[in-house]
């Protein structure tokens, strides 16, 4: 089968990480797949580039003229399937489609953002689903936001297929020791956005006690998005809470980083769903998160490891828990992540589900 991703740019991001994941997934199964994108930007390039797998760029700023070569792209190509995710691509596809189409299109949702129900762009654009074959969200809080807005979109187009996790890459240190350090170590694996809530978990910070922040130590590791990285800085330095969080680079050895931690974070505001949660677990790794997307479903034996974005308090209360669990403890809630990761994310099971809907 000759298939087609398409996408915005291979920049460092959650759903260009998941499409090449299945890329790569779709080549090992013996199909013919390339890449079609329009925005330069090659963090994930040289994975496809090492697989063989071609990278066609479109450079058009114009929108409509950027649509158009799209549409000649794909109508030339004789594809017997295109894939596309975030918003935008999936609305070129699926206008390429018009008058009519031979291939299979099947279109990515990968946010829960709530503003969708309020932006009439965004609102148009999921009308347009009508045209894909299938409509596929990583988590069911998508999905049915898809569905609120769309409520005539047949229920058999839409699915729901988790995010792959690649085990060969993600997955237990055989050496690893709790507390290595001494102290607790959180990672968090996130861009800097005010969605993605640093500021809350700092508010959180300031409420534990010096006791307990001696025994916590944190690393962001995310590019910035907007001025939420910079304010941050200001009230680290403020609370005097240099010691117990560092804000580092984006690094392409966060798999490492992820092996080498304790806990993995995630204190969002809303997400589709998010690799860092799926990796972290293959790694063994006891996870605290918003209580957000599906999430609460894979942690719900544990409900202490869940917070409310919005409450300081909350966020807080889960701190102080995840600081007074034993080694054994952190050990025992890793094993129960990896196992329900190898259950849920496998990368051939997800290649598969999706290679069904291509066919």
């Amino acid at each position: 089968m000759k298939i087609l991703c398409v996408i915005d740019s291979l920049c460092q991001g959650g759903a260009q990480r998941q499409l090449v994941e299945l890329a790569l997934g779709f080549s090992e199964n013996g199909h013919s797949v390339s890449f079609l994108i329009y925005q330069q930007i090659p963090f994930f390039n040289h994975f496809l580039e090492e697989a063989g797998i071609p990278i066609n760029y479109i450079q058009e700023p114009k929108y409509f003229s950027r649509f158009l070569k799209i549409r000649s792209f794909i109508r030339k190509g004789k594809y017997d399937s295109v894939l596309s995710f975030l918003e935008s691509p999936n609305f070129y596809c699926e206008l390429s489609g018009f008058p009519y189409r031979k291939w299979k299109l099947v279109v990515g949702e990968r946010s829960a953002n709530p503003r969708i129900t309020k932006s009439l762009k965004l609102i148009i654009f999921r009308w347009f689903h009508f045209f894909a074959d299938y409509v596929v969200a990583n988590s069911f809080s998508n999905i049915n936001i898809v569905k609120s807005i769309n409520p005539l979109l047949p229920k058999s187009k839409g699915k729901v297929i988790y995010n792959s996790v690649n085990f060969e890459k993600w997955k237990p240190r055989p050496d690893y020791i709790p507390r290595k350090s001494g102290k607790l170590k959180l990672i968090v694996a996130s861009a800097h956005r005010y969605l993605k809530n640093l500021d809350g978990l700092l508010e959180a910070l300031k409420m534990l006690s010096a006791a307990e922040l001696s025994n916590l130590l944190i690393e962001w590791y995310g590019v910035s998005k907007d001025s939420s990285m910079s304010e941050a800085i200001q009230k680290i330095q403020e609370y005097d809470l240099g010691n117990v969080i560092s804000l580092l680079p984006a690094t392409s050895q966060i798999n490492r980083i992820t092996q080498d931690a304790d806990i993995v974070g995630l204190f969002s505001f809303y997400e589709g769903f998010p690799n860092a949660i799926c990796e972290g677990m293959a790694c063994s790794k006891p996870v605290v998160c918003s209580t957000i997307s599906d999430i609460p479903y894979f942690l719900s034996n544990n409900s202490n490891l869940l917070f409310d974005p919005k409450d300081y308090n909350s966020i807080c209360k889960t701190l102080r828990y995840i600081i007074n669990l034993s080694n054994e403890e952190l050990l025992k809630i890793g094993a129960q992540n990896y196992e329900s990761a190898h259950l849920h994310f496998e990368k051939g099971l997800i290649t598969n589900q999706y290679l069904k809907l291509l066919t």
